[in-house]
C-alpha cells in the first residue's frame, strides 16, 4: 500500500501525488472500499480516485534515479516495436502506454525516431498515429525521470541528452 505523500504512476494519468487514502463519502459508492485519493502532477486541478485494491489499471511506484540513470545509459540499445502493419503497430503503441512500463515508453520514441528518418529520406512526413503517441511516450517517460531525478519536467530531455552524449564520449574512448 503506498502512504500518503507519496509519488506513483498511475495507468494514462501519469504520476501523481497521494493525497489521501480512505473511504469515499459519494452517493452509489461502496463505503467499506479504501480509495486512493491522485493529484495527477502535469495535470493541474484534476484528481483521480482510485480503489486500494484495484487491478484494472496500472498504479506503481516512481523508478529511483538510479534505475532512470540506467534507463538513460541504456536508451539506444533498447529496441524499437517492430510491426510493419499500420493498424497493428497502433495496437502495440497502445498496449506500451498502457504497461506504464519506462522501458515500453522508451521502444515507442525509438520506434518513432527510426520511422521519422526513414520516412523523411522518403520525403513523407511523420504520420499523425506516430506523432500521438511519441508525445505520450515523451510525456509519460520524461514526466516520471523529473520526480526520480528531482528536475523540472522542462529540463528532463537537455539532461537525457547530456547523459547519452557523455556516455557516447566515454565509450569512444
Amino acid at each position: 500500500m503506498f502512504k500518503v505523500g507519496e509519488y506513483v504512476v498511475n495507468g494514462t494519468n501519469g504520476v501523481c501525488k497521494v493525497e489521501k487514502i480512505g473511504k469515499m463519502e459519494l452517493s452509489g459508492v461502496e463505503s467499506d472500499k479504501q480509495y486512493y485519493t491522485l493529484l495527477p502532477l502535469y495535470t493541474k486541478g484534476s484528481r483521480v480516485f482510485t480503489p486500494v485494491d484495484n487491478k484494472k489499471v496500472v498504479l506503481r511506484s516512481v523508478i529511483s534515479k538510479q534505475e532512470a540513470c540506467n534507463l538513460i545509459d541504456e536508451m539506444k540499445e533498447i529496441e524499437e516495436i517492430v510491426v510493419t502493419d499500420d493498424k497493428k503497430r497502433e495496437l502495440a503503441y497502445r498496449e506500451a502506454i498502457k504497461s506504464c512500463d519506462c522501458r515500453e515508453f522508451i521502444r515507442i520514441i525509438n520506434t518513432v525516431l527510426k520511422r521519422r528518418e526513414e520516412r523523411l529520406a522518403a520525403g513523407k512526413k511523420m504520420s499523425a498515429c506516430d506523432e500521438r503517441y511519441f508525445k505520450q511516450a515523451k510525456d509519460n517517460l520524461y514526466g516520471e525521470f523529473a520526480v526520480s531525478l528531482k528536475l523540472a519536467k522542462e529540463e528532463v530531455e537537455d539532461y537525457v541528452e547530456r547523459r547519452m552524449a557523455l556516455k557516447d564520449m566515454a565509450s569512444a574512448s
